[in-house]
């Protein structure tokens, strides 16, 4: 299984935003993005996301800035990530055309259940178990780059 663009860019930000809550910075949309090296109109839809999520705060103006809430730093993983991928099939089994076994095929139903025992390797863990050493102090030494 592959997790989409979206979702691996969320996760990156999380992460990002996990270790600056701990030195109190809140860093923008732009400053993220930079950070974690994806560009800024992706980065604002998937913040945008998170957000709607409550995994996010963002708040505007001076002083403002990303944080992660606690929902987003303590939540389960493997529930951010179902959020994040939407419901959907492994297999485009009712794509166009559909694929001529979908009536009497058992490969749908197999890939959803390990579909599921994917997110469920995932639901014990959080944010904050993903910035624990080594990856927390490496998140920390990434830097913005001066805008374009």
């Amino acid at each position: 299984m592959r997790l989409t663009k979206s979702t691996d860019i969320a996760l990156r930000i999380a992460m990002r935003l996990a270790v600056l809550d701990d030195t109190g910075d809140a860093p923008t949309t732009r400053e993220v993005a930079s950070a974690v090296d994806v560009p800024y109109t992706h980065a604002a839809k998937v913040v945008s996301k998170l957000q709607h999520l409550g995994a996010v705060e963002a708040r505007r103006g001076r002083g403002g800035g990303l944080t992660l809430t606690t929902a987003g730093r303590t939540g389960s993983l493997g529930r951010l990530v179902r959020e994040l991928e939407g419901v959907g099939d492994v297999v485009g089994c009712e794509d166009d055309p559909p694929c001529p076994l979908r009536g009497g095929c058992l490969l749908r139903g197999a890939l959803r259940t390990a579909q599921e025992a994917f997110f469920a390797s995932l639901d014990p863990l959080s944010i904050a178990d993903l910035v624990d050493k080594p990856t927390g102090p490496l998140l920390l030494t990434l830097t913005t780059r001066p805008p374009d």
